[in-house]
């Protein structure tokens, strides 16, 4: 994985989507940052986050900047390492999940319609960039741990 940070060390999380899950997720990856980093050797920040509208209430603090509404600016971003996908539905995570693994970056996603609908075009998309696209969903893991432990096996594996 491409790290465009100027500190090596350093994961910068592109998210889409910042509802229930969404915001769940930044909570969480903020909230263990520094147990992940002991572990791992490596800091994730998120740097941007797509949302429909940056004035709703969240629940978090985000910087100036951070919150967006285009969410082809999260994945065009050159400073996105990776990023998460938490939109759900086909389009436009297709487009933007697409978007992304063709400028090589790693995607996670735990959208199980997407995948099963278009999930061979995406692969193929992985297979030819060289970016990893990562999915799980289990029942018995909530969908916040099993993206985050997507993140880490993703970190682990390329560090």
């Amino acid at each position: 994985m491409a790290n465009n940070s100027p500190d090596s060390n350093v994961v910068r999380i592109g998210v889409l989507g910042c509802g229930n899950v969404g915001s769940a997720f930044v909570q969480l990856v903020e909230s263990q940052a520094d147990v992940i980093e002991a572990r791992t050797g490596v800091r994730l920040k998120v740097v941007k986050v797509a949302v429909r509208n940056v004035s709703k209430d969240r629940g978090l603090s985000f910087a100036d900047g951070v919150l967006v509404r285009d969410a082809h600016s999260v994945v065009d971003d050159a400073s996105v390492d990776l990023v998460v996908e938490l939109i759900g539905g086909i389009e436009p995570a297709r487009e933007l999940i697409s978007t992304a693994l063709g400028k090589g970056k790693p995607v996670v996603t735990g959208n199980k319609e997407l995948l099963a609908n278009v999930g061979h075009e995406l692969w193929a998309l992985s297979d030819t960039s060289g970016a990893d696209l990562l999915f799980r969903s289990e029942e018995h893991t909530s969908e916040l741990q099993s993206h985050l432990n997507l993140v880490c096996r993703l970190l682990l594996e390329k560090k």
